[in-house]
């Protein structure tokens, strides 16, 4: 499953089988393909992440996102748009602020290179059995 953030990218969890020497893992981890407007990514590299064609990929729900902080939908959807475009606009002046997501991870760019780095923590509460492969891997 995955939510498409508009202007912003995908995050979705994939399923990934690992050969080990004595075992074969089956790990969950946490992926993001960024989707944003290629001009506000000039001079950026960014690491190409393929989605599996079965991941059903969902639209942002501002409605449930309503819900946790007690905001109409409408406002929770302008914030979020906004948030974007002024994130958007500061890569495009060359401002390299990170992005965080709380209780998933930040966005940041270093040596220009803009990456999703997800916390240990959201890792780990996708993947019980084999949490450290799963953190390898992520």
């Amino acid at each position: 499953q995955g939510v498409l953030v508009p202007g912003l990218g995908t995050f979705a969890v994939v399923h990934e089988q690992i050969n080990g020497t004595e075992e074969v893992y089956m790990v969950r981890r946490p992926v993001f393909q960024l989707d944003m407007d290629m001009s506000c990514l000039r001079e950026l590299v960014f690491p190409a992440v393929m989605m599996p064609g079965d991941i059903e990929i969902m639209p942002l729900d501002y409605w449930w996102l309503s819900q946790t902080n007690s905001l109409p939908p409408d406002v929770v959807r302008g914030c979020v748009e906004e948030t974007i475009l002024l994130y958007s606009f500061q890569l495009r002046d060359r401002q390299r602020p990170a992005f965080a997501f709380e209780n998933i991870g930040i966005l940041s760019c270093q040596d220009n290179v803009l990456c999703m780095q997800f916390h240990c923590s959201c890792i780990a509460g996708l993947e019980s059995r084999d949490t450290w492969m799963a953190l390898l891997l992520t």
